[in-house]
């Protein structure tokens, strides 16, 4: 139904990958901030750079323009064995999913699922036992489409990432 193409990002697009980022955030920042992302602080084309050079940084692409982008790894970026999980695995057992953003204009086709989707088929390849992640509390968008996609809450934690502004994170898993 959608014809979205997602691939690695590739060097020669961490600028326009960054500034679709930026885009993004300043658009949150017009509406309801729900992921409480910093404009040109994160994610933004360092994250992008660093993330590519890891190959790690996704990017979505519908008719040739940047429709969405994410990172997808094994690096929780915190402290993830603080989560009540329904299965107990080590780093590096399961991947991670980060920084999943989608072209405003977009929202609401279904896109979303589709890199859902694709992530879990990735990690399913690579190996990994589940997929895991973490949203603000208070993310509904992020919530409805985790939960949609058989994603289930495993509760709120501190994840020791030193954000005053975000003290805890709500965890989620998809095992298989």
């Amino acid at each position: 139904m959608n014809s979205l193409q997602i691939r690695k990002c590739r060097a020669d697009e961490i600028a326009a990958v960054g500034a679709f980022y930026d885009r993004v955030v300043k658009n949150l920042d017009e509406n309801i901030n729900y992921p409480k992302w910093l404009y040109k602080i994160y994610p933004s084309e360092p994250f992008v750079r660093d993330m590519t050079a890891a190959h790690t940084q996704y990017v979505c692409l519908s008719g040739g323009e940047i429709a969405g982008a994410f990172v997808l790894n094994d690096d929780p970026q915190g402290n993830y064995q603080k989560g009540t999980w329904s299965r107990e695995l080590p780093d590096g057992e399961y991947a991670v999913l980060h920084a999943l953003a989608l072209a405003p204009e977009l929202q609401g086709r279904g896109l979303g699922s589709d890199v859902v989707r694709f992530c879990v088929e990735q990690a399913k390849a690579a190996g990994y036992k589940a997929l895991r992640l973490d949203i603000v509390p208070g993310n509904l968008p992020a919530q409805k489409l985790y939960e949609k996609n058989g994603f289930t809450y495993v509760g709120d934690f501190d994840l020791d990432r030193g954000y005053e502004h975000i003290p805890v994170f709500s965890l989620y898993e998809l095992n298989w």
